[in-house]
């Protein structure tokens, strides 16, 4: 029997719960830890099979070599960015604050656009870390903090536009319990009472991202006024061509409401189309404030998030991760309503 087999048994199996280690994967891969090591240091020698059995091991155990392992062998002076929508102007401007506050250090950045799916986002996270980035800005994934402990655990992770923070990682948001209100109550204090809001597809009052933040609130207001009505609740998948379908297609239905609040200026702008088209009169609040919504052509109201103050901070919150800092931060911007043209008293 080969000498690389099978030093470490009685390890238990997946799940586990916690990080998996170099003792994991040699248990399930039935080989020593000096085989594991081979594999991931890429030594010469290391047979095939061998190479399949650790390389299918460390996919069952979800493993990544830990952050020791990684500065043994030095580091690559890139940072991943990890994106839900690369045409979004408040993702680039996130994208963009990152960029500016790294251009004194030795490091780059490497983007990588969330896929499309179930798993969106996490499957360009792993391919981030795959290629041995030496940290990860994860934007909006909704994957949550639970989903990015297994990576957090070996590569320092600074989570975007997500409001349950956890001790593996760092995090940035917004404040949109407060930007909803803002936007809502601007609406109610030109009198408008049937209020509808456009959000995505699938997103709950229960979830702790930022939408799901933001249609509790519009609830709760509702709700307080006795004004709640599923049928001004529109839903659309993320694009401007998708919000103006869904915006029409309730115009067209008869949306009763004289002014809709939209979860981030991508929708606004699509739904702002569907309006001007159909000749109806209905005012218009979007989120983000993003580069356009203050062209005098569109005048969009918006709630204004400081993208490239925010992304400049994970930005830096990441190379203190990197530098050893181990203890988790969780930072908070406060937004601000810009008003223009879009938002007008009902009529």
């Amino acid at each position: 029997m080969s000498s690389e087999i099978g030093e470490d048994r009685g390890v238990p199996r997946t799940p586990l719960d916690r990080a998996p280690t170099i003792r994991d994967v040699a248990a399930v891969a039935g080989v020593s830890r000096a085989a594991v090591s081979k594999v991931l240091r890429d030594a010469y020698g290391v047979s095939p099979a061998m190479r399949t059995r650790v390389t299918a091991a460390m996919a069952e155990l979800n493993y990544r070599p830990r952050v020791a392992a990684r500065a043994m062998r030095g580091r690559t002076f890139t940072i991943g960015v990890e994106l839900p929508d690369i045409s979004n102007q408040f993702f680039t401007r996130i994208l963009h604050g990152a960029i500016d506050a790294l251009s004194d250090t030795p490091y780059q950045v490497v983007v990588a656009p969330a896929e499309e799916g179930s798993r969106r986002g996490l499957k360009a996270i792993e391919a981030l870390v795959d290629r041995q980035v030496d940290g990860v800005i994860a934007v909006a994934p909704p994957i949550g903090a639970r989903g990015i402990e297994p990576i957090a655990a070996s590569t320092p992770v600074v989570m975007f536009g997500r409001h349950d923070p956890a001790e593996s990682h760092d995090s940035i948001t917004a404040d949109d319990l407060r930007g909803a209100t803002l936007a809502i109550d601007h609406l109610l204090a030109l009198g408008h009472e049937r209020i509808a809001h456009l959000t995505l597809l699938d997103i709950t009052e229960a979830e702790e991202s930022p939408h799901g933040h933001r249609l509790r609130t519009y609830g709760r207001a509702m709700r307080a006024r006795d004004a709640y009505d599923d049928a001004l609740i529109l839903r659309s998948d993320d694009g401007q061509d998708v919000a103006y379908a869904a915006v029409r297609d309730a115009l067209a239905a008869g949306l009763d409401a004289t002014a809709l609040f939209a979860a981030h200026d991508e929708l606004a702008i699509g739904a702002l189309r569907a309006i001007t088209e159909a000749g109806v009169s209905l005012a218009v609040v979007g989120y983000d404030d993003v580069p356009i919504a203050s062209h005098p052509a569109l005048g969009l109201t918006s709630v204004h998030q400081p993208g490239e103050a925010m992304g400049a901070r994970a930005a830096e919150l990441l190379l203190e991760r990197i530098a050893g800092r181990t203890e988790a931060r969780h930072e908070v911007f406060t937004p601000e309503l810009r008003v223009r043209t879009s938002t007008f008293p009902p009529t």
